[in-house]
């Protein structure tokens, strides 16, 4: 729910976008549904869960007070500090008088924040004052990304290589993903502003040994002890953005979904049968010693694009090729689509999601691209580096 032109093909979509968590439960309630999955952030900051829960539903995803670690950016990086986690320093701006104050603590590079959601777009790396001040000025204002940027976040810009960290938890026991990498400039080499994320990869060596066991023992479960120790334990998909930096992994972000192009290498890599049952379990608090098994295989997804996308776009653009290019052997996920007259059109920034495996990764991206090229709509684009750093 709303589904897409993909999703159609394979269950019924109920029309739909923004209906209050108690609208969506009445709708679970007279559905019968069995178990409920959220997807998206919104309603998990919007109490969606929390509404289930009170009825009795069984929902996996956290609390409206969990999701705050992705809900808020002030709220996360106290979260952080509290806990010693590690990660970059911050400052908080709340009024235009304290942006150049804010600013001062700060070399540049440095990244600024809007507080609240903002669909992936909401952060800005500013290379100099004047960029900085006028990004942080336009979203107090309002201007950039409404109302999540009336109150901003500075940081401490850090280097090095990103890499994505997502398990499955049901508050105490927990499933750690591979490790993935994804791309959130629009353009190649990371030129452009940040979008939703423009594709990703699932490979073997993202996270060394000693970077996985680091972030386990110094992000993963300080999190959610801390969850627990605040009286609001996570349960759900947990998303840990990292920068794999020179003095260690460090948390850049949260988000209390999994994400999205991370998800479509991710699934595509798992081997596991019951994943359905696991997903039951985490909702019903009983993950205990649950096991999931993956593929001996590299997997990338490479997303197609509006012309235009993240600016403006147009809709409703005829989409051909989906089916030479699933012959080829990629699974092409739908994002932004629908059908009309039964053939599919494009409905939103982020169009498709172009997913194949390979032995190795420069195979998994050589079968992806070779997919996404027999796909058109009017303005596609799409990035042709994906992986090209790990490469």
């Amino acid at each position: 729910m709303p589904g897409n032109a993909g999703i159609a093909m394979e269950a019924s979509c109920i029309p739909g976008d923004v209906l209050s968590p108690k609208e969506l439960a009445c709708l679970a309630e007279t559905l019968a549904v069995d178990l409920t999955v959220v997807g998206p952030e919104a309603p998990l900051v919007a109490g969606l869960v929390d509404e289930f829960e009170a009825r009795g539903r069984t929902v996996l995803g956290p609390t409206s007070a969990a999701a705050q670690l992705e809900g808020s950016k002030l709220f996360a990086k106290q979260f952080l500090q509290t806990h010693n986690i590690p990660s970059a320093r911050y400052a908080v701006v709340n009024t235009p008088a304290d942006i150049s104050p804010a600013l001062a603590s700060f070399g540049f590079p440095v990244v600024i924040k809007a507080d609240g959601l903002a669909a992936g777009k909401g952060v800005v790396i500013a290379q100099d004052e004047s960029e900085a001040t006028k990004t942080t000025t336009d979203m107090l204002s309002g201007v950039f990304v409404g109302q999540a940027g009336r109150r901003v976040v500075v940081e401490e810009f850090l280097q090095g290589p990103e890499a994505s960290f997502i398990l499955l938890t049901d508050g105490t026991a927990y499933l750690p993903f591979p490790a993935t990498q994804d791309h959130k400039r629009v353009f190649d080499d990371d030129q452009g502003p940040n979008t939703g994320g423009m594709g990703a990869f699932c490979a073997p060596g993202i996270l060394s040994p000693e970077q996985y066991k680091t972030v386990v023992e110094t992000i993963i479960e300080p999190t959610l002890a801390g969850a627990r120790k605040l009286g609001h334990p996570f349960r759900g998909f947990l998303y840990c953005g990292l920068m794999l930096t020179a003095d260690g992994p460090k948390v850049l972000e949260f988000n209390v979904r999994m994400g999205d192009p991370e998800t479509q290498p991710l699934l595509y890599a798992l081997e596991s049968d019951d994943f359905a049952e696991i997903l039951f379990a985490a909702a019903k608090g009983s993950l205990g010693s649950a096991q999931l098994s993956w593929k001996q295989q590299s997997t990338a997804c490479v997303v197609l694009a509006s012309g235009g996308y993240p600016g403006p776009y147009k809709r409703g653009l005829p989409i051909t090729g989906l089916d030479e290019a699933q012959a080829a052997g990629a699974t092409v996920f739908h994002a932004g689509t629908l059908l009309r007259e039964g053939r599919p059109v494009t409905a939103g920034g982020r169009v498709l999601g172009v997913t194949a495996a390979g032995d190795t990764l420069a195979d998994a991206l050589k079968n992806t691209y070779s997919a996404a090229e027999k796909i058109h709509f009017e303005g596609c684009h799409y990035r042709r580096d994906i992986g090209k750093k790990a490469l």
